[in-house]
């Protein structure tokens, strides 16, 4: 069995710059437990990772910018939807480490220069709103972009599925090793860990969790419905093994997740979104953001509510950031109030 000091020092081997605070500080949120008279509840703070506001993008970026330096890139190529809290985090650590950086951002409802748009624009990043839905038709748009810098005499970098994907299940198995040191110096064991995912940040849970031997489970909350999910994940997860060397095997049955939270369509807020949103601000004093964490929140009050989750339980709820696309959903959450 593999030890935490064994998964981190593993980790300290693959191509990586310094981007981010870590460890993410691990807090307990008593009066969140307490008004929803359910278990013990702790929040692993991946928004406070540091980078341009944080977020678990920092952590992940930290190996994929890492392995576009390692291959003598001077340029990233990125591009997801309008409120990317991976394209901000990703313009923010090119301004930190002095790479171009082009962003090709998907035309939606949220297309407006607030929140984490504006943050890009910012950076004095290069940005376009293009016609291309989120998904494999951006992507295309990213690798043409590619080829045309290229051209140009650019060495450019595309963040993109499946190496991206992988490299995101290389951080967060070691999110796991930095959350099993961190458990043991609080002394608790958790039973649970919940968080917003639907690729890379869920396979490096589930992966690190089974290769420590925790008893906790990872339960992922997709904020978008993903064809072929469960592959998605697992195949980025044992990709993941093999580049950390880890003797360790995932399988379909490792990985839960739900699509019962993401309501209308993704980017589009729920009731119980915004309802979890405003609980633990006011109980913690902590935001969470209204495309992933909040549906996340929203999934774990609901397990409580059933009795899926007891008082005698531990769970440790991972917030993946994005607290800046509060600010691009004002009018939603104005109108709430």
């Amino acid at each position: 069995m593999q030890t935490s000091a064994d998964v981190i020092q593993k980790v300290s081997q693959i191509p990586q710059v310094d981007l981010g605070h870590f460890p993410t500080p691990l807090e307990e949120c008593p009066r969140l437990s307490e008004a929803l008279k359910g278990p013990r509840i702790f929040i692993k703070r991946e928004d406070c990772s540091g980078l341009a506001f944080g977020g678990n993008k920092v952590r992940q970026l930290t190996f994929t910018i890492g392995d576009a330096v390692a291959q003598g890139a001077d340029t990233i190529v990125h591009g997801a939807a309008s409120q990317s809290n991976h394209c901000r985090q990703a313009a923010a650590a090119c301004g930190k480490l002095g790479l171009n950086c082009y962003l090709r951002l998907a035309r939606d409802h949220k297309s407006i220069p607030q929140g984490n748009l504006l943050l890009g624009k910012l950076a004095g990043v290069d940005v376009e709103i293009v016609d291309a839905p989120f998904g494999p038709e951006l992507d295309v748009v990213k690798h043409e972009l590619a080829k045309k810098l290229e051209s140009e005499g650019m060495k450019p970098y595309v963040v993109a599925g499946p190496r991206s994907t992988m490299l995101a299940a290389v951080a967060f198995t070691w999110c796991i090793a930095e959350i099993a040191q961190q458990q043991e110096r609080l002394g608790i064991d958790a039973d649970w860990l919940y968080t917003a995912s639907v690729g890379g940040t869920q396979a490096g849970l589930v992966l690190g969790t089974k290769t420590l031997g925790l008893k906790m489970k990872p339960f992922g909350i997709a904020p978008i419905v993903w064809e072929n999910k469960l592959d998605r994940m697992r195949t980025a997860a044992n990709s993941a093994a093999d580049t950390l060397g880890l003797n360790t095997q995932i399988v379909d049955a490792d990985i839960q997740n739900t699509d019962d939270y993401i309501g209308e369509a993704y980017g589009y807020l729920t009731p119980e979104c915004i309802d979890a949103l405003k609980l633990v601000a006011k109980t913690e004093g902590i935001f969470l953001d209204p495309v992933y964490t909040a549906k996340a929140m929203a999934c774990l009050i609901d397990h409580i509510q059933q009795g899926k989750l007891g008082r005698d339980d531990t769970v440790i709820f991972l917030h993946t950031g994005g607290t800046p696309a509060l600010f691009a959903y004002h009018e939603e959450l104005v109108a709430d109030l």
